[in-house]
């Protein structure tokens, strides 16, 4: 579903206008090189999108809370697992959705939806034809999206066979804020809090929402607990707490007081303040990198032709300054293998130690559910071990997901600093828009025997025991002169009966614990097998991503050099009539650079406006 263009703010304008003109330049001086680094930032400009990710435990108001954050119906409500697949809701002048279908070996496959039937989309939904769905699309005319906001609601995380936490942490790089739901029936549980300890290690504006405070009158009490768990994780974490229901009354009412009660008002603030501006200045930021790099480029071989023009007759002088032109291009080709081996060693290094990562806490997990099984009746408990065994995985691999990340950005800074001598670098902007290469999700644990046998079972059990110590009693007190059934063959035959019961009970445990751990092992396997190519497939577009932008400086800079040592050249043999003209013409090219780097620092007045958000 294409995007519909944004009116653009006068900020954005400004952006734009100061990168076009700063394109012309570069293309008067033939660099297509810096033209197609300028396009790219100019289209992170004219793009006002913001991503919002909601995400939080089953049956917490996630769903019902974008329906009020939005004042539109998009999202299933229900007191069962209502989102099961991804849904992107932004800005679209008329109603649409589309259904995002995986299309294995292509592009993926788009499918349009009813806008009626968006509440009941489900991965087993006839428009997905038998494929795996992906997302679901939705675009909306809400006054709030039609400023960029893009809110992306998922699948609730933690559960028995909910296998939703790691394909909604792959989400959270690419987002701009982060809002966790948690509701005010209790306090935030240990996994919860490892949760958003996992999310702020990818997200740097992250908000904790306490939803559903129109329900429990001791919600406060459940705020104060809430902030002291995340005081002593050391998360500093905004506390919100709000109530979708009062939001929607009030804004069907229009009463400002009610709004305010329901808690929204703060959480517009925080959105417009950590959010919206912290985005338009990271892209101000990107905008005044870009130029000042960009004149420093052109300035480069500009100021080495103006130089050899104004100093003619000094040509050991301008040997000297060609032959450090020279070296310096030779020690730019030096320094571009060794970040390029850098970076091949890095991601060797780092895709070793994130596998071994993995498998360790893996193992761990493994071993913890062994235990427990050698020391408890798997059968009678299966379920809670699914639930408990999937949360640990879900959380192992939500660590290793964003510890694979910090150690990513820590090899991109690694890799920039054989750049440091020639300026300011930049480090890649990783789009991540597309939600196609989510982590795949864990899988649920197998069924497993309970154990439990029926009264007919047991009956058949112990008198197949008994059988034998009736008998074998009953012909020993024959010689006796004692009947075959008597008191003694009966005692003998109830004794060995239960002796029979208890062996097979025991055998049939330690039959369920075997079979436990074998299914244990196999979901262990099966999940590590599934993280690791996810995991490579990851890393190997992190060093793509890594290897074609800082190559592109590379060539840039190089470029740049040559350009000079052309310039100088050239600037050697030039007539002496042209020499005055070609001056002028240099000296008008610097100033207009000049003025490019002076405007790329002020171009964003009153301490960088941004848009702003509609409460």
């Amino acid at each position: 579903m294409a995007q519909a263009r944004q009116p653009r703010s006068a900020t954005a304008t400004a952006l734009a206008t100061l990168l076009d003109e700063t394109t012309a330049v570069a293309e008067s001086a033939g660099r297509g090189d810096l033209v197609r680094r300028l396009a790219a930032t100019k289209e992170r400009v004219l793009d006002p999108r913001r991503r919002i990710v909601v995400v939080g435990p089953l049956k917490q108001g996630k769903s019902q809370f974008v329906n009020s954050f939005l004042n539109v119906t998009v999202c299933s409500v229900g007191d069962d697992e209502t989102t099961a697949v991804p849904t992107l809701v932004q800005y679209a002048a008329a109603p649409s959705a589309e259904l995002v279908l995986a299309e294995p070996g292509s592009e993926p496959k788009r499918v349009d939806v009813p806008f009626e039937q968006v509440t009941t989309i489900t991965p087993t939904s006839p428009l997905a034809q038998g494929r795996d769905v992906l997302r679901l699309e939705i675009g909306v005319a809400s006054p709030l999206l039609s400023e960029g906001l893009v809110v992306i609601d998922t699948p609730g995380v933690g559960g028995h066979g909910n296998p939703h936490a790691a394909s909604v942490l792959s989400l959270i790089p690419a987002a701009d804020a982060v809002l966790v739901l948690s509701d005010a029936s209790t306090e935030l549980t240990d996994p919860e809090v490892n949760f958003i300890r996992q999310v702020t290690g990818l997200c740097p504006a992250v908000a904790c929402l306490v939803s559903k405070t129109d329900l429990y009158p001791h919600w406060r009490s459940v705020v104060e607990a809430d902030r002291e768990h995340l005081d002593r994780a050391k998360l500093a974490v905004p506390l919100f707490p709000i109530s979708s229901l009062l939001r929607s009354h009030a804004v069907r009412l229009q009463d400002k007081d009610l709004n305010a009660e329901s808690g929204f008002v703060e959480l517009f603030s925080f959105l417009r303040e950590q959010v919206v501006a912290r985005a338009d200045q990271n892209v101000g930021d990107a905008v005044a990198l870009d130029v000042r790099s960009t004149a420093e480029h052109l300035t480069l071989a500009l100021g080495s032709e103006l130089a050899a023009l104004r100093d003619p007759v000094k040509g050991a002088a301008a040997v000297r300054e060609l032959q450090r032109a020279k070296v310096a291009a030779e020690e730019l080709h030096r320094r571009t293998s060794l970040w390029q081996q850098t970076l091949g060693d890095g991601i060797t290094d780092l895709a070793a130690d994130i596998d071994h990562d993995l498998r360790d806490r893996l193992r761990r997990v493994t071993r913890e559910a062994e235990e427990w099984v050698d020391a408890n009746d798997p059968g009678e408990r299966w379920d809670e071990v699914g639930e408990w065994l999937t949360e640990q995985i879900g959380s192992a691999i939500g660590d290793n997901f964003v510890w694979a990340h910090e150690r990513a950005a820590w090899l991109g800074r690694k890799v920039a600093e054989h750049f440091a001598e020639t300026g300011s670098v930049a480090l890649p902007h990783i789009d991540e828009h597309s939600l196609d290469d989510m982590l795949e999700p864990v899988e649920s644990l197998g069924d497993l025997d309970s154990g439990r046998i029926g009264i007919g079972q047991k009956v058949l059990v112990g008198m197949r025991g008994s059988y034998g110590g009736v008998l074998m009693f009953g012909m020993m007190t024959t010689l006796a002169g004692l009947t075959l059934i008597n008191p003694i063959s009966i005692g003998a035959g109830v004794v060995l009966g239960t002796k029979a019961f208890r062996d097979d009970k025991e055998q049939r445990l330690l039959r369920r614990r075997n079979d436990a751990k074998i299914a244990i092992r196999r979901f262990v396997e099966d999940v590590s097998f599934a993280a690791n190519k996810e995991s490579k497939d990851r890393l190997r577009q992190i060093q793509r991503l890594l290897r074609d932008h800082f190559t592109e400086i590379a060539e840039q800079t190089l470029r740049s050099v040559n350009e000079s040592l052309r310039a100088a050249q050239e600037a050697a043999t030039i007539e002496s009539s042209r020499r005055a003209q070609r001056g002028a013409e240099l000296e008008q090219q610097l100033r207009v650079l000049a003025q490019l780097r002076v405007r790329s620092d002020h171009v964003l007045p009153g301490g960088r406006s941004s848009t702003p958000v509609v409460g």
